[in-house]
């Protein structure tokens, strides 16, 4: 299942980086990845009645907003890859200060997540929610990182 998701990843950023104007598949990429992390999600997450019910409700409405913070990721990269090597400092800075604005809103995501959902359905769900959802997002920060050149790896002008 890892290495299935790992792939899904890589077609996501190869996809973003190459048709990042195109938001319809960039849709279609997130609709794939999304319908294999919630079999993932409910493979590791078993909960029934009324719990699996809420469980599953705020899982929905978590990805609905993980998707637009996806949107606006590619959105940066797709910056990031348009102005490499010709950005000045307050394009940089600008870039840098929305990465990790990206990254923190993100990071919360989880956590209010947790919160709702340890609230609603349980803690053991909210606390696997959370180490899932925590491992997604390694891998798909370390697929960025690995395939996006570093500031200056490929021009000296930075």
């Amino acid at each position: 299942m890892k290495k299935l998701f790992i792939l899904m990843v890589g077609l996501l950023i190869s996809s973003g980086l190459q048709a990042q104007s195109n938001k319809e598949d960039v849709d279609i990429i997130q609709g794939v990845l999304g319908k294999n992390k919630k079999e993932i999600m409910a493979s590791f997450v078993q909960l029934q009645g009324a719990q699996s019910d809420a469980f599953w409700k705020l899982y929905d409405a978590y990805e609905t907003e993980r998707k637009s913070l996806g949107l606006k990721r590619i959105d940066v990269l797709q910056r990031y890859a348009d102005g490499y090597g010709t950005m000045d400092d307050a394009q940089m800075d600008k870039l840098m200060t929305d990465i990790q604005s990206l990254q923190e809103k993100t990071d919360k995501l989880i956590v209010k997540y947790y919160g709702k959902i340890k609230k609603e359905a349980s803690v053991k769900s909210a606390s696997q929610f959370y180490e899932l959802e925590g491992y997604f997002l390694s891998v798909i920060r370390c697929t960025i990182l690995e395939n996006v050149p570093l500031i200056g790896e490929l021009d000296d002008k930075w």
